[in-house]
């Protein structure tokens, strides 16, 4: 009763209030500002709410923008991204949190020292790779550089660590290989570190912006997010079409995270348990 209490207490729920307030604005702002005319979205001091709700910007920008390319796009990328990255770093994740070898710890620092290094470095590396292979410009390009991510393997690391390593030499008692005590045993047992990895992984995918506009040069090989950017003119940009193909683009969204937030919280619990 007295931790009930405290949840509820005004001291708590008024800062918790504000922060959702601060975070929701955008949406809010982006989705009001589709329903405006061009002449209320340059307005000085802007104004909240459009006098009339244009709907008609979103018929204008289905008919001008591919939207049905770039969705397929988007998803195939999406697929090709969270399955190598839940395959590859559970793997690695594997090795580093069960096996013994030499230099594991010392390969391990080296591996997470990438996280404090800007992925921007990386960019010109891979565009000169993959366009010496012949990818550029192709939907596959698009998601070689992201179906192994660090973090992936720190994230299912932790999840591995939090398992008890009795399970592992039970398994070996019984017979059972690397290979299985890893998809058998192991794998079920992080299944929602795994399905947590999998959301955030699709949801840093769907908004990549930078790596796609640099690899891929046709709008028609284009994610959601790159594409958008044709909307911005070199003269003249019509914000409300814009905003219209922002809240188009941003629906997919924020329905997997209203739907698997709940995953996505017990995944990133589940991998804190132990060190």
């Amino acid at each position: 009763m007295i931790q009930r209490r405290r949840l509820t207490s005004p001291a708590i729920l008024i800062p918790l209030c504000f922060a959702a307030i601060l975070t929701v604005f955008p949406f809010i702002w982006m989705f009001l500002t589709s329903l405006k005319t061009y002449e209320e979205t340059v307005l000085i001091p802007p104004k909240l709410f459009p006098a009339v709700p244009q709907w008609k910007n979103y018929a204008i920008i289905a008919a001008k923008f591919p939207f049905v390319r770039l969705y397929f796009n988007t998803a195939f990328v999406v697929v090709l991204v969270v399955f190598g990255n839940l395959i590859i770093c559970a793997m690695a994740a594997y090795a580093f949190a069960r096996l013994r070898f030499f230099a594991r710890d010392l390969l391990f620092i080296l591996v997470i020292g990438l996280l404090m290094i800007p992925g921007q470095i990386f960019l010109v590396p891979h565009f000169q790779i993959i366009s010496s292979w012949g990818l550029a410009n192709t939907l596959v390009a698009l998601a070689l550089p992201g179906i192994f991510r660090v973090f992936g393997v720190f994230f299912l690391r932790q999840a591995f660590m939090a398992v008890p390593k009795e399970m592992d030499e039970a398994a070996l008692v019984d017979g059972c290989s690397y290979f299985k005590i890893f998809f058998k045993v192991l794998v079920p047992l992080i299944s929602s570190a795994l399905v947590s990895l999998g959301i955030l992984t699709a949801l840093w995918t769907w908004t990549d912006l930078m790596w796609p506009l640099i690899i891929n040069r046709s709008l028609e090989k284009l994610t959601l997010s790159a594409g958008l950017a044709f909307l911005i003119g070199e003269h003249t940009t019509y914000y409300e079409q814009v905003m219209a193909g922002g809240v188009i683009s941003s629906l997919p969204v924020m329905i997997i995270y209203m739907f698997f937030q709940r995953y996505i919280i017990e995944g990133i619990a589940s991998t804190g348990i132990k060190g």
